[in-house]
């Protein structure tokens, strides 16, 4: 089969700069290197024909060489005539950093602490709880740190000792000699896993783990004023770390529940109530519910269908600052659908002390409606 153009199999350009053709290496080396796709022979075979255009590239020699005779240069020279190792300085530091994240200065340590995961918690709390403020305990199943063993996964009474296959490192390494140079490959040590040290005794309790999993009480505090989609973190109350690593913590995501009376609006509160048609006229004086109780709210005469009157700091408590919002009551004016003779008499003289015909069609507004349809 062959041979795919070296630019090409790097995805750069013929002009690219060497730390270019350095980035598209390191890359693709990440996707397909053997380690992180074990027994995968496809993956392999691109790994190599990688290796091999990054070789070539990176070399400013071979590179000449190639962009003037093609991959005729390199049988010229013979297999792996150039001899570089892993050419164009870029040496076994860069390749360890390229796979494991680190430089070559890590090698020989092993794992250290590492934090725990953090967790989630949906709390549904009511409209009036938002109102006053909420103190609540929340069940929540998490990893904790075995207490039996302290965390060391070993039986009470002995310790964890130095594993003997990675002396402690917790990794292992492997040097294989190939035709492009010697390539190593470091991997977690499979005896202990990559922690470095072995448990001869395990806990009862942990079965060595060093962590069991638990059911946990924990106190919540919800500050008056959240609203859905705010989250609250109560920190260390995530799960136990590993080797000693901080634990992660809880985060208490809010969900208000709809009220069947009060919409909110920001730190605002909006009620509709409904009132007669003599009260809108005459006015009055009505009760209407709060979040605190009831209030008395002053109906002026006249009042008219969506009327809004406010009740000053009836609303919800500001998040960060002082106060509260307002509360905001509009009134439905309610028509009878039904009325008595003598409640139809009474209207009748009303409507002609009034000076209206409710028998003959308004004139008023079909002049309206002729204006707006330009006079026809």
């Amino acid at each position: 089969m062959a041979k795919r153009d070296y630019y090409e199999v790097l995805g750069v350009a013929r002009d690219a700069s060497g730390e270019e053709i350095k980035k598209a290496y390191r890359r693709l080396a990440r996707k397909y290197h053997p380690d992180v796709n074990p027994d995968d022979k496809e993956a392999e075979s691109k790994f190599k024909e990688i290796k091999d255009a990054f070789d070539v590239l990176s070399d400013n020699t071979r590179r000449e060489q190639y962009d003037r005779f093609g991959h005729a240069a390199e049988e010229a020279q013979g297999q792996g005539g150039f001899g570089q190792g892993f050419g164009g300085g870029f040496g076994f530091e860069d390749i360890f950093d390229t796979f494991f994240g680190g430089g070559g200065g890590m090698r020989g340590r092993r794992p250290g602490p590492q934090r725990g995961n953090d967790l989630r918690y949906d709390l549904e709390i009511t409209l009036q709880e938002v109102a006053a403020g909420l103190e609540t305990t929340v069940n929540v199943s998490r990893i904790d740190q075995c207490e039996t063993c302290g965390g060391s996964g070993a039986k009470p009474g002995t310790h964890p000792v130095r594993c003997t296959v990675c002396d402690g490192t917790g990794q292992q390494q492997t040097v294989r000699s190939t035709a492009f140079g010697r390539f190593v490959s470091v991997k977690p040590c499979e005896a202990c896993g990559g922690e470095g040290t072995q448990i001869k005794e395990r806990c009862a309790t942990c079965q060595g783990n060093g962590r069991v999993h638990r059911e946990r009480k924990i106190e919540v505090k919800v500050p008056a004023g959240v609203d859905t989609g705010n989250r609250l973190r109560i920190s260390g109350e995530g799960e136990a770390g590993l080797r000693g690593g901080p634990p992660g913590d809880l985060y208490v995501f809010i969900h208000v529940r709809p009220h069947e009376v009060f919409k909110r609006q920001g730190d605002d509160l909006i009620i509709e109530v409904p009132i007669s048609f003599s009260q809108a006229a005459l006015g009055t004086e009505l009760e209407v519910p709060t979040l605190d109780g009831k209030a008395m709210l002053k109906v002026p005469e006249g009042t008219q269908p969506g009327n809004s009157f406010r009740l000053r700091g009836k609303g919800i408590p500001h998040l960060r600052g002082y106060g509260r919002g307002d509360q905001h009551v509009r009134v439905n004016i309610k028509i009878p659908q039904k009325l008595s003779n003598k409640q139809k008499e009474l209207l009748r003289d009303y409507a002609r002390i009034s000076g209206e015909d409710v028998s003959a069609p308004d004139k008023g507004i079909i002049n309206k409606v002729k204006d707006a349809l330009g006079g026809k």
